[in-house]
């Protein structure tokens, strides 16, 4: 066991959809039962003890997201936070209990979505537990070197399935007026959302994870009967609604509901404090040392009675470390324990040191599950951060003489530098420029791959000047000594890398990434036309970055790795020198100029915007060659 490698959740992330829904708005949502309020809602309200939870669907009943959406959605808030890139995930654990299509596994849907790149995908359906399972098969994966960062994660989307027009055309729900106690519960209980959690084999750096010590789940599916269920009526002879002679007939049943049989609910309290009772005989919990119980029970109505059996069995938990948001987000199924981890994780309340045990019971055909953390320190302090995600964007700002076509260049030029920016901010390099967490061996694959792309600046600046006629006397002198400044360029950047640690061979092997090649493809296309005015656009964007942002991200990183002014001037110097001012007191001249007319500032802003993708593009596939 002891070549095992250890486990850490490292980040988490969550996406609820819409604002929340409070208890008056629930049936705005759901629909109204052939046009009447129910008449059981307050009472199961007050039972599960629920007062506001997220819905996918809209007031006219239409869905709004898709579960595979979601959660896609909440792997990219997951690894927005770590700073890590979607293409560095080997495996994605995803669990659901009810995908957005009955084929192909609701992994591979999310893999989709989530846009990740190859690897390997395993999805888990069940119910509750299932988001249990998919944190366990990510953290198996982990344990044994299959994958070097893997995802688990976890979507639901029910509230589509109580919608009031769906039950409307039932035979039994027509004839009582009124839906099954077994359904109509559900209603008020269930809530849409998603979550997911990274697992790597170190613990983060600038905030605290959760070390996995122990996954245990267990069936009971061989003691009693379906409890929570959906495809079938129980007693009426067909196994399930494929038995049906068709789908129609089946949902005319009701067959197709989602029910729970409230005869054998009870079943899973007990069962789920045996379990704990079993882990503490086996030595694998002490009550006294836990500090966090994350317990999903489905309704307040089970608490008491978990509480009830604890305390019977010599083992209370205090109720200060209850830790559920049950209330607030509503019972999200197998996203529930992903949601509780998120907030936890992100609550300021967690110490060094603390063990916190997180238990999810399923009724589905009786799971029990449980899962120990320990949380783990940063392993270096957080920088005091001088820049954030949060930060206004603000474009470079453009002097004009006035002329109309130069101010509708200008406010093209500023949507399209905010879109730029708003891109950027996306780019895992610079999210973890913005987070804190770039490491030395980032910040130097950035500068490798920046380098060839710098190189080739001079190159298409000084054809593009070559190609510029004599008539045009000024704006050519301007390409050429701006490609001058673009070649020295080059060499601070090689001094800073050398300054950190790395080789002239390294430099000299280095290639342009598939993005470089497509930015300096189109550049040198554009600088090889007659005039190639337009080129404006791309030295906007390019210098726009000098302008406003490098200068920033020198001395986050400077902050960030504990640099010398030597291995960051390639980025700083644009605050400490006047060539920022003159790169764009030069573009300034260039669009004041005669040359201006609206065919060409149309160009211009059409090369800014090709610039500005491409360039993105450039920074989000670093090392890739």
């Amino acid at each position: 066991m002891s070549s095992l490698n250890p486990v850490y959740i490292t980040a988490a992330g969550a996406y609820l959809p819409g604002a929340p829904v409070s208890n008056d708005e629930v049936e705005e949502y759901l629909g109204y039962l052939f046009g009447k309020p129910s008449r059981t809602k307050q009472k199961m309200l007050r039972q599960n003890g629920i007062t506001s939870r997220y819905y996918a669907i809209d007031k006219n009943q239409q869905t709004t997201h898709t579960v595979s959406g979601m959660t896609a959605a909440a792997i990219q808030s997951c690894l927005q936070k770590a700073g890590v890139a979607k293409k560095e995930i080997g495996f994605l654990s995803a669990a659901t209990t009810q995908g957005d299509l009955p084929v192909p596994g609701f992994a591979s849907m999310v893999h989709a979505d989530a846009q990740l790149e190859q690897c390997e995908i395993a999805s888990h359906q069940s119910i509750c537990a299932a988001g249990m399972m998919a944190i366990k098969n990510a953290w198996l994966h982990m344990r044994t070197g299959e994958a070097d960062k893997a995802v688990a994660c976890a979507g639901e989307l029910p509230s589509r399935m109580f919608k009031a027009q769906r039950f409307e055309q039932q035979t039994m729900v027509k004839e009582k007026n009124q839906l099954d106690l077994e359904t109509d519960f559900l209603r008020w209980m269930l809530s849409d959302g998603a979550g997911a959690l990274l697992l790597e084999n170190q613990p983060a750096r600038h905030q605290f994870s959760l070390q996995i010590d122990w996954i245990d789940l267990r069936s009971h599916a061989h003691l009693y009967d379906v409890c929570m269920y959906a495809g079938k009526n129980k007693n009426n002879g067909k196994a399930s609604w494929i038995d049906y002679s068709s789908f129609s007939e089946a949902d005319n049943d009701a067959a197709i509901n989602l029910k729970q049989d409230l005869k054998i609910v009870h079943n899973i309290v007990h069962l789920g404090v045996q379990h704990f009772f079993s882990l503490i005989d086996e030595g694998r919990v002490d009550p006294n040392q836990l500090d966090w119980l994350l317990c999903h029970y489905s309704s307040e109505y089970f608490r008491p009675q978990i509480v009830d059996l604890l305390q019977k069995g010599g083992c209370a938990i205090p109720p200060e470390k209850w830790f559920t948001n049950l209330h607030t987000r509503g019972n999200v199924g197998a996203a529930s324990i992903f949601l509780m981890l998120e907030e936890l994780l992100y609550s300021g309340k967690l110490q060094a040191g603390q063990k916190l045990l997180c238990m999810v019971p399923e009724s589905g055909r009786f799971i029990t599950s449980f899962m120990q953390l320990t949380v783990v320190a940063p392993t270096s302090a957080a920088p005091a951060l001088s820049i954030h995600t949060n930060d206004a964007i603000e474009a470079p700002v453009i002097r004009t003489s006035g002329m109309p076509v130069q101010e509708w260049l200008v406010r093209q030029l500023t949507s399209v530098w905010v879109d730029f920016e708003s891109s950027l901010r996306q780019v895992p390099v610079v999210q973890k420029i913005y987070n804190g967490s770039l490491s030395m061996e980032d910040y130097k694959l950035l500068l490798v791959n920046l380098r060839q792309q710098v190189i080739d600046g001079s190159q298409w600046i000084a054809r593009a000047a070559s190609n510029i006629t004599i008539e045009y006397f000024d704006i050519r002198s301007a390409f050429i000594t701006h490609s001058r400044d673009e070649h020295r360029d080059y060499q601070i950047l090689e001094k800073n890398y050398l300054a950190c640690g790395g080789t002239y061979e390294e430099l000299r092997q280095g290639e342009k990434n598939i993005g470089s090649e497509a930015l300096s493809a189109f550049m040198f296309h554009k600088a090889s036309q007659p005039n190639p005015f337009d080129l404006l656009g791309g030295m906007f964007i390019i210098e726009g970055l000098g302008n406003r942002l490098a200068g920033k991200w020198g001395r986050a990183i400077q902050e960030q790795l504990q640099l010398q002014d030597d291995q960051v001037s390639f980025f700083i110097y644009h605050e400490t020198s006047d060539a920022n001012d003159n790169h764009f007191e030069r573009f300034e001249k260039a669009i004041q100029s005669d040359l201006l007319q609206e065919a060409i500032a149309a160009r211009i802003v059409k090369t800014a915007k090709i610039t500005a993708r491409l360039y993105a593009m450039q920074l989000q596939e670093l090392g890739n060659y």
